[in-house]
């Protein structure tokens, strides 16, 4: 033991005092023997040395969190991370990485013996692999073989920009009708690599000006719908290439994009006319040509050159009516041919010419009507000599006398002739032209003639001469004709506008405007004609318009049109001629390569490409032309190594290329040599372009592996386990990249399936499972020679390798344990004899000295029955069934077996060494033993005997019944016979194998009764063993005979609104049978009535039995069964029917609504949903007949749609699409759509439903940080509390719903400065999760996230926050003022102001140099409802709503300042001016004019009488501005005309009755009223402020006389009625029903002339509201007595004390005559005698009533409870106190109820209400002194009540005018009852 070194498994630290098992192990050397030895000793240890492990620093982190870029954001080799470790022994470490496929993206090297680096070994693709989970190790070197101290490295790959967006297959190219309407023609789809913004795809059109109006993309989703929005041509351009790019969303940074090439392919349909290509302008034909002739020939082609119709010619003329007479045209070829002679002269003037009109027409086209065209050509008749010169008359004669002379025309040969000839004495003669052929205008102007008068006389005759000059006229017999029979231009394409492209000449040899002069160009025709300008008068044609297909050659060459002349200014002959342009090449297209980019494959060391490599490039222009002619360059950094043929386009290497010299990564078998292609043309300006040229050159394994070694030797003993690594071997190889380079290791042979080689690294183990135990192989072998093969990773053939040898050499050890022989099953047949052997047990085991010996395991023995059952061991036990001899294995039976108890049994063997050293050596197999059937039972019937029931005449097949027997045997089989008499067998049927019985022939109840028959059932055992059974089967009678209907009637049509009740049918069957059998009872079947009609069960008569509605059911089939039999035979089944479909069709009414079917729910659409597009399909149906009225139906939009952002377009009758109109971007919202659909029927009925559409939010923003600022310090002080705020983050985002939805989390950095940190997911508070140390660290920078909740892509963003811990803040910030103004506009949204508020000064001074820690401001105080908002980060001052002045014209902010950003400060009631981190902010709204002048009223009400004076303003309309200023200045108008009505004595008038003041709104009287005028006045007056807003009321002004007033006396001074009359009016307006005018208030006059300045006499007169008449007076009066409990709220509330008649009343007084005035005088002398007469009589009659009042108040004003107290006025201090009970007060009977309203005019007179009329005459009118005087001895001034607080003023106690309908008695407080005055009698 102590010369061996010890080596402890487990690692002992340092223990004292404990009991500890130690395991282990001496090192093998060459003993004798190996043995563990496990020893148990206690060990009292005070000091012992062992090894402690290292452990790394990484700042009680758990995990190590990198986050890298992608690609070459974070190059290989980049430095990401330096790790720290600590050993307590001071040991060197060693750093690692535990192998693993991810491994490989770092490497770790050691910088020093606690350090080392972290690089990043491999470029970085996020979509290969977002993230790797490595387990960096660390060791000391004493840990063990193997063994690490691990740590997690999590390495997060982020994403950048690096995927280009790439297509998915789509179908490149489409077909479409020139026809086709807008809508989607194609969806492509590409996908981007890439996440988030970076991997979403938007899409969008290449801008190409022929396109953008006819197509558009837009994205859906993740597609790309690409659509047709606008109309196709074909004649304008039959391909359309569609560029579509797919564009990520990059916000910065590279954007990449993705290109589709997509060709629409136009279809042309018939859509244009024919084209003429060849017209001749002019033919010329000779009369008296042979019928038949040619005379020219047109050709014309269809205009849709893609359909090519045939084109049939015809012809007509505008003037001749039988133009076919003349000419024919051949309707194929187009050539005119004369059908008759033709004659010059029969042409009408003798103009010489046809003008035909030829058409062209399509055949064999779609298109009704056929298309056509229409030119005119001109056919001109050549003058032949074919007329004789013919007399006038037949016969002349003539007589000879003196005088007589001839008279004839010399020099003019037969051009002239004189008429008459011969005259006698003198004679007038007429010249006339003979021969007209020689009077050409244009070969002569003037032709000199000579007459001459000769005598007749033979001898010697006289003659004389005269001279005569004829001058020939000019006559429009010449057509223009132009220069040319065809002018061909040549027009470069692309020309601009103004460039001329021929000039046409037609000269006419006619003069003046009937020759050149007057020639005029008026027309031109053919394909681009809308494209030219053909100036009238100089035949200049020049281009209109220019740009399109037409004028590009690569799409158009050649045009043919036709240019028309005509002479006499254009209104006279015309001829026309073929103008052919055709269109120059201009070099516009630079060459185009047929690929975007060319890729090449070159293997190292070839002196070519892997396939001979070519390019090509094409030019649009024209071909054999210097435009079109290409010249390949190739240029680059690599170009010296290639050449490129100029001409061909081929490239080819120079020399071969050595692949390990160029640059480039080992990991990559390619390195990309980047060239450009340039193709240049030879036109002027020369044209190129350019294409990258990517040339790939591929590593050729040009160097074989090679072995470090030339051979391996290792021992290895036979119990090694499988997988237990044995030795490595390693090659390397030359290559410069993978696979070439990458070496894999393969044994080639020798290993046996017992040796396994790892194929990366050459590590040889033993084989899983497999054992090298030489016992086991066969033959026995104990030495392995491999040969190992190193390969490198070239494919096929080019792959190259090496091999070694390795020599194995096994040890052998002596373990074995028996195995056994597979039992297998064995067959018994059931009952067989105890004792016979069944089989033998064969076992082996592989050691020479073992000894076996067998035995039955009961434990796993089982058996089943043949149904698979597992049965009991209480009911088959294998121990008592079988016996196994253990010395040889024999196993026989032990107990007889029977296969129906048990048929299957699986018996367990065990066989055991009994010479084993090594412990037990045992094994254990199961057999099967199977138990075989022999036939020992008999069939057995279910029941003793069977007995059936058949009803006569039962069909061949009907089943009668089944018998059934089992047998207890596996043969199972069992056949059934019938046994019998054959007459009565061969009846039925007895199936042999299923037991059924069915019938056979037919049955006749007649015959037979019963049958009686045996049943015998044999089974199929060796020999067969049977078994019978009774059979009895009874037959029954049935009904044979069916009733049936007449044919008629089949159908009926009635109306849906037939009434129940009435008869529409009467049916009729019949049965042959007789009695019950042949009664027939008839019933309708419910289902198919619908409980609509109802039949007659004896009589078959059918009636409507419910109301019918076409709409739930338009047609019924009805099913009706006639039943005999019915009553006895129904239930039992022995009644016969027959069916009969009677066809009722319900004929429509107009009774049902249309229905409009909208989506219940809301319609989703994005803000980004293309104009135009369906939103929804909407469907409207009508119950009703949709092939009449009643059921057709019109869909609009009723209402919601005051934007005009949808519109409906139809699609059929019964659907309509709703699409938008404009975009809806930034829309985004709910809109509800009202739609409409009524029907067309009589009457018309109509619906209308809700359409909600929601535009809902697309994710397009990401959210912004508010606050902080980027980059911004937060200062926490390091005593802050573990979860106290920090600081709340905000973010906005644009975006809404759960797009716009911001959520907050930490970034794991590096340094795991986040986890001392906790952050708010939803509020963005940020909190303290750990304490803080600032003498550890002070700074801590983290970084926060900000993302949006949206779909499908999460948008985010970042910001970073430092965080410094500080000491305690000293200072806060400071206000340089206690008061700030700003001022905000009414009515201006949020944010179109921002105030900023006044910067803060901090007079704390920093440790930290970063930037300062921002301040932020709070609204602390007089936001209440929230109207301002701060930015706590800026300072800025904003409305949250807009502001209504009208509402609040001014608010008091309290701002407070403070460094604490994450809370906000509590809430302050006042401003305290010591605090200067306080601002008061006086926020002042600012007006605009946004309220429009209101009327008080709607209807203005006033009245004149006949005695107002002219100029008088009577009324006043009033209105008023809730703005102030110069906003509220109001101007009044009248408007209109003013209406007269029942007007009388106002015919004459002729001016403008009423003038309305335009300052004030007052109505003056503007004519002056005479007595006898009648009627009343209506017109509208409009207010108007300074804005422009205006209102308008109606003004009623009715005529009345002055005997028409009514006179109320209040207790009020006018001033104060004035400010409330408004209210008066309106209540004594509503009780009485009348319009009520306020006429004029006076100050009271009483009866003796004196005024009392404490009443008002208010005049006013009632008008009708029927016939807006004036009421009378007594009627006024009526009208109050009648309303006397309604009003007497009102006239307490005025202090009515009297109505009365107005009486005569002046508006202006005259003065009395003299005499007048002294009997007035006289009579009021006479009146106040009379007065002081009275006043004697009262007061001597005072004293009698004084004390009877006292005694009847006092008992009234008692405190019992049923008193009412009722406050009336208030004066300073005291109440004045109305007192009523239920008894009665005076005398009369009559009760202060009945009599509670005061001074109506049932109390005006006589016997009034002593208290009501005196009661108030309060004390608030009178003096101090007056008050203070003290009544007489025997008043009741012990009566009066006081109240020791003030009250309220009457204003206050009536309150506001709406509330006046209230019981003010029963809202005020009672005051305690004191003293009561009430006045004398």
């Amino acid at each position: 033991m102590d010369n061996r070194r010890i080596k402890f498994k487990n690692v002992i630290r340092t223990f004292c005092g404990y009991f500890i098992k130690i395991k282990f192990k001496t090192e093998r050397y060459r003993l004798r023997s190996n043995c563990i030895v496990v020893l148990f000793f206690l060990l009292n240890v005070r000091f012992v040395v062992c090894n402690r492990p290292p452990r790394f620093l990484i700042d009680g982190q758990t995990e190590i969190v990198l986050r890298l870029k992608e690609g070459t954001e974070t190059p290989v080799g980049t430095l990401i991370y330096k790790l720290r470790g600590f050993d307590a022994d001071g040991d060197a470490l060693k750093f690692g990485i535990r192998p693993a496929p991810e491994s490989k993206v770092i490497r770790v090297e050691s910088t020093s013996p606690t350090e080392a680096n972290v690089y990043l070994n491999k470029e970085l693709d996020r979509e290969e692999q977002d993230e790797y989970a490595l387990v960096l190790t660390l060791t000391d070197g004493l840990l063990g073989h193997g063994n690490f101290i691990t740590q997690s490295l999590l390495l997060l790959v982020e994403d950048i920009n690096d995927n280009t967006p790439i297509f998915k297959n789509h179908q490149p190219s489409i077909t479409l009708r020139e026809d086709a309407e807008p809508g989607t023609i194609a969806t492509l789809e590409a996908t981007d690599a890439d996440e988030g913004p970076y991997g979403q795809v938007v899409y969008h059109l290449q801008d190409v000006d022929a396109e953008k109006n006819l197509f558009a993309v837009s994205t859906v989703g993740d597609k790309a719908v690409v659509r047709l929005i606008g109309s196709l041509d074909y004649e304008k351009q039959t391909v359309h290439q569609l560029k579509i790019l797919a564009v990520d969303r990059a916000k910065e940074g590279r954007i990449n994009t993705g290109t589709a090439a997509f060709i629409v392919k136009v279809e042309d349909v018939e859509d244009q006319p024919p084209e003429f290509l060849r017209v001749p302008p002019v033919a010329r034909i000779e009369e008296n040509s042979p019928i038949g002739t040619s005379v020219l020939q047109v050709t014309a082609v269809d205009g849709d050159r893609g359909v090519n119709n045939r084109i049939e010619y015809s012809l007509s003329s505008n003037s001749l009516t039988s133009i076919s007479d003349v000419f024919v045209i051949n309707p194929d070829t187009g050539i005119v041919f004369t059908e008759s002679a033709l004659d010059r002269e029969a042409l009408p003037s003798g103009s010489g010419t046809y003008i035909l009109q030829i058409t062209a027409t399509e055949v064999g086209g779609k298109v009704t009507p056929a298309p056509t065209a229409t030119t005119e050509v001109t056919v001109m008749v050549t003058d032949v000599n074919d007329e004789v010169p013919r007399f006038k008359y037949d016969r002349y004669e003539c007589e000879g006398i003196n005088g007589t002379f001839h008279l004839y025309v010399k020099g003019a040969g037969d051009t002239f002739d004189i008429t008459p000839s011969k005259a006698i004495n003198e004679a007038n003669f007429i010249i006339r032209v003979k021969n007209s052929t020689i009077l050409d205008f244009e070969k002569i102007k003037t032709i000199n003639i000579t007459v001459v008068a000769k005598e007749i006389v033979k001898v010697n005759p006289k003659f004389s001469e005269v001279p005569v000059t004829v001058h020939i006229l000019d006559r429009n017999d010449n057509f223009p004709e132009f220069t040319k029979s065809i002018y061909e231009v040549f027009v470069p394409e692309n020309c601009d506008i103004g460039t001329t492209v021929a000039w046409v000449q037609a000269l006419d040899d006619d003069s003046g405007n009937y020759g050149t002069k007057g020639v005029k160009y008026t027309n031109i025709a053919g394909s681009i004609d809308h494209m030219l300008y053909l100036h009238p008068t100089s035949g200049i044609i020049s281009v209109k318009t220019a740009g399109g297909p037409n004028w590009d050659r690569e799409q158009i060459s050649r045009h043919f049109l036709t240019v028309e002349a005509r002479d006499d200014l254009g209104n006279g002959n015309r001829n026309s001629v073929q103008l052919v342009i055709n269109i120059e090449d201009v070099n516009d297209n630079a060459p185009l390569f047929t690929q975007s980019k060319y890729e090449a494959r070159l293997l190292e060391g070839k002196m070519d490409f892997e396939h001979p490599f070519k390019v090509e490039a094409r030019d649009a222009d024209l071909n054999g032309t210097k435009n079109s002619e290409i010249e390949y360059i190739l240029f680059g950094e690599h170009k010296q190594n290639f050449t490129i043929d100029s001409i061909t386009g081929e490239v080819k290497p120079k020399h071969p290329l050595d692949f390990e010299r160029l640059k480039g990564s080992t990991k990559e078998h390619l390195r990309t040599l980047l060239l450009t292609l340039r193709a240049r043309d030879w036109g002027t300006p020369s044209l190129f372009s350019d294409v990258p040229f990517f040339v790939y050159v591929e590593d050729v394994n040009d160097h074989a592996p090679m072995f470090e070694h030339i051979y391996y030797n290792k021992s290895v003993p036979e119990t090694v386990q499988g997988g237990t690594s044995l030795l490595q071997v390693k090659a390397y190889d030359l290559d410069g990249s993978a696979p070439n380079n990458r070496v894999v290791y393969r044994i080639q042979s020798g290993a046996a399936d017992k040796f396994v080689i790892v194929p990366e690294n050459g590590v040889i183990s033993v084989a899983r499972g497999a054992s090298l135990d030489p016992d086991l192989t066969q033959p026995r072998r104990t030495h392995y020679s491999l040969t190992v093969v190193a390969i490198d990773g070239a494919p096929g053939e080019n792959q190259l390798q090496a091999a070694v040898t390795v020599n194995l050499t096994i040890l052998d050890v002596n373990n074995k344990n028996p195995v056994f022989f597979e039992p297998g099953t064995a067959m018994v047949q059931e009952n067989t004899p105890v004792g016979t052997v069944i089989t033998r047990i064969n076992a082996k085991d592989l050691d020479t000295t073992a000894k076996l010996i067998y035995s039955i395991n009961p434990k796993i023995c089982s058996a089943r029955n043949e149904r698979g059952i597992l049965l009991k061991p209480t009911d088959f036990s294998c121990a008592d069934s079988f016996a196994l001899e253990p010395n040889t294995g024999v196993l026989s039976i032990a107990k007889q077996l029977d296969r129906e108890i048990a048929e299957n049994v699986q018996l367990g063997l065990i066989v055991e060494d009994k010479n084993s050293n090594t412990g037990p050596q045992m094994a254990t197999a199961t057999m099967t033993i199977e138990v075989e059937d022999v036939n020992d039972n008999s069939p057995k019937f279910r029941k003793p005997f069977y007995k059936f029931s058949v009803t006569e005449n039962s069909k061949h097949g009907v089943v009668i019944g089944n018998v059934i027997a089992d047998d207890l045997d596996k043969n199972k089989t069992i056949t059934y016979a019938l046994d019998g008499l054959y007459e009565t067998a061969s009846l039925i049927h007895l199936d042999p194998d299923s037991g059924d019985i069915v019938v056979a022939n037919k049955i006749d109840h007649e015959v037979y009764q019963w049958l009686n028959l045996t049943v015998k059932a044999t089974d199929s055992g060796v020999p067969p063993r049977s078994s019978r059974v009774e059979l009895f089967i009874q037959i029954l009678d049935e009904n044979d005979n069916s009733p049936f209907f007449l044919p008629e009637p089949k159908s009926i049509r009635i109306p849906e609104d037939t009434a129940p009740g009435t008869e529409i049918a009467n049916l009729e069957a019949i049965d042959a049978d007789s009695g019950e059998f042949g009664k027939i009872t008839y019933l309708l079947d419910r289902l198919s009535s619908q409980g609509k009609f109802s039949l007659d069960a004896n009589t078959g008569v059918l009636k409507v039995a419910d109301k019918l509605d076409r709409e739930n059911r338009a047609s019924y089939l009805l099913v009706i069964e006639a039943w005999d039999n019915y009553q006895y035979g129904f239930n039992s089944g022995e009644s016969r029917n027959a069916f009969k479909h009677l066809n009722i069709t319900i004929l429509d009414v107009n009774d049902n609504a249309p229905i409009l079917h909208v989506p219940p729910y809301c319609i989703n659409i994005t803000e980004f949903h293309e104009t135009g597009q369906s939103v929804t399909t909407i469907h409207a149906s009508d119950m009703d007949d949709p092939e009449i009225s009643n059921g057709q139906v019109i869909i609009d939009i009723a209402d919601g749609n005051q934007d005009s952002l949808f519109d409906l377009e139809q699609i059929n009758e019964w659907s309509a699409d709703i699409k938008t109109t404009t975009s809806l971007r930034g829309r985004h919202g709910n809109y509800t759509l009202i739609m409409r659909v009524q029907d067309l029927g009589t009457p018309s009925h109509l619906v209308e439903e809700p359409v909600s559409i929601c535009v809902t939010d697309y994710n397009d923003h990401p959210p912004v940080f508010v606050s902080p600022p980027p980059n911004s310090t937060l200062r926490i002080p390091e005593n802050a509390t573990v979860g106290s705020a920090l600081i709340q983050v905000m973010a906005s985002d644009e975006d809404v719903g759960a797009n716009g939805a911001v959520r907050y989390r930490l970034k794991a950095d590096p340094s795991g400065h986040w986890k001392f940190f906790n952050l708010q997911p939803v509020s963005g508070i940020l909190e303290l999760r750990m304490p803080l140390n600032r003498k550890k660290q002070k700074i801590y920078d983290i970084r926060i996230e900000a993302y949006d909740l949206g779909m499908p892509t999460s948008l985010s963003s970042d910001l970073d926050l430092t965080v410094y811990v500080s000491d305690m803040n000293d200072y806060q910030p400071q206000f340089l003022v206690d008061e700030f103004v700003v001022n905000f506009t009414e009515n201006k949204l949020p944010e179109q102001e921002i105030r900023k508020l006044p910067d803060t000064i901090d007079r704390d001074e920093f440790e930290y140099d970063g930037p300062p820690a921002p301040i932020c401001y709070f609204i602390i105080g007089g936001n209440e409802n929230g109207l301002f908002h701060v930015n706590p980060r800026d300072h800025t001052l904003m409305i949250t709503t807009p502001l209504n002045r009208e509402e609040q014209d001014s608010y008091l902010l309290l701002i407070k300042a403070t460094e604490n950003c994450s809370k906000p400060p509590r809430i302050e009631s006042f401003f305290d001016s010591n605090d200067d981190s306080q601002l008061k902010v006086i926020v002042k709204v600012l007006d605009v004019n946004d309220n429009p002048p209101k009327f008080i009223h709607r209807v203005f009400t006033g009245g004149v009488s006949t005695a107002t004076s002219f100029g008088t303003k009577f009324m006043h309309v009033k209105a008023e501005d809730v703005d102030i200023g110069d906003n509220a200045v109001i101007s009044y108008y009248l408007i209109g005309r003013i209406q007269m009505t029942l007007t009388e004595g106002l015919e004459n008038l002729q001016r403008l009755p009423f003038i309305v003041e335009r300052d004030t709104g007052a109505v003056q009287l503007n004519f002056d009223p005479q007595q006898g005028m009648k009627g009343y006045f209506d017109f509208m007056v409009l207010a108007n402020d300074t804005g422009g807003l205006q209102d308008m009321a109606r003004v009623f002004i009715y005529l009345l006389r002055e005997d028409q007033r009514v006179r109320f006396v209040l207790r009020q001074q006018a001033p104060d009625l004035r400010n409330r009359i408004e209210a008066f009016r309106e209540i004594l307006g509503n009780v009485t029903g009348a319009i009520v005018n306020i006429d004029e208030f006076r100050v009271h006059a009483n009866h003796d002339g004196t005024i009392d300045k404490t009443r008002t006499d208010l005049y006013l007169h009632l008008v009708d509201r029927t016939d807006n008449s004036i009421l009378e007076v007594d009627e006024v009066l009526r009208l109050v007595d009648r309303n006397t409990e309604k009003l007497d709220t009102l006239f307490k509330e005025f202090n009515v004390l009297d109505t009365q008649p107005g009486g005569t009343l002046a508006l202006k007084s005259t003065l009395q005559s003299a005499s007048a005035t002294f009997w007035l005088t006289a009579s009021s002398l006479f009146l106040l005698l009379l007065l002081m007469l009275c006043l004697a009589l009262c007061i001597n009659q005072r004293q009698t009533y004084h004390r009877k009042l006292k005694a009847a108040t006092a008992t009234a004003y008692g405190l019992s409870d049923n008193i009412l107290i009722y406050p009336v006025l208030t004066c300073n201090n005291c109440y004045n106190i109305l007192v009523s009970a239920e008894s009665d007060i005076d005398g009369r009977g009559v009760s202060v109820i009945s009599g509670r309203v005061p001074n109506t005019n049932k109390h005006s007179v006589e016997g009034s209400n002593p208290i009501w009329l005196r009661a108030y005459e309060n004390e608030w009118y009178k003096n101090a002194d007056e008050f203070s005087q003290t009544s007489e001895h025997d008043s009741l001034d012990e009566n009066v009540i006081s109240c020791g607080e003030p009250t309220n003023s009457i204003e206050h106690l009536q309150g506001d005018s709406n509330s006046r309908n209230q019981n003010l008695y029963q809202t005020l407080p009672v005051p305690a009852i004191r003293k009561l005055e009430t006045t004398e009698l």
